[in-house]
Formats: structure tokens, sequence, C-alpha cells
């Protein structure tokens, strides 16, 4: 595993709303030590941007998959994207555009 800072934006969709992934999405990057957001999209989709070492973005990913227990995820599109300019990691009002 590679200690290169990258910066991720996930794009997942499913029941992802109304099922606590933005809590659920913060803990586990706060656990990993990821710096960025979460926020719920117009579409009904969930927007994540996380920055940190290759591995801990990695396993993000898996988790993201896995949701809570309500949640049941169908796609996580993925990119790479600049860092976000907040520090730590936060749940950001939804955007509806």
């Amino acid at each position: 595993m590679s200690d290169t800072i990258r910066t991720r934006r996930f794009l997942v969709a499913g029941r992802v709303q109304g099922v606590g992934f933005r809590y659920f999405v913060y803990r586990e990057a706060q656990r990993l030590g990821l710096s960025g957001f979460v926020r719920n999209l117009g579409d009904g989709r969930v927007e994540v941007v996380a920055t940190g070492d290759e591995g801990a973005l990695n396993r993000l990913e898996a988790l993201l998959w896995r949701g809570p227990v309500m949640a049941n995820v169908t796609m996580v599109e993925v990119e790479e994207t600049e860092p976000p300019a907040n520090q730590g990691f936060v749940i950001l009002s939804s955007r509806r555009s």
C-alpha cells in the first residue's frame, strides 16, 4: 500500500438516503483518518469526497459498497478529484441540483 495522499469522489447510488448513510460515512471516514465531506444529492445519490492515503481510500470504498444496515447500494462511481477546502471530515447540507 502506498503513502501517497489522494482525493477521490465517490457517487453512491441505491437506497442510500434516509437510512443513516451520511452518518455511517462520517464515522468510518473519521476512523480511517480521512478528510473531506459527505452529502445527499437531489437525484437520490450520496456524494463522498475524501482525501487520505490510498489504503484508507480503498477501505472506504469497500465500506461504501456495504453501507449501514438499511442501505442497499447498487453502484459506487469513483473518480480522482481535487481536495476540498474544509478541514477534517464533515457532513454538508444536501445539494438539490
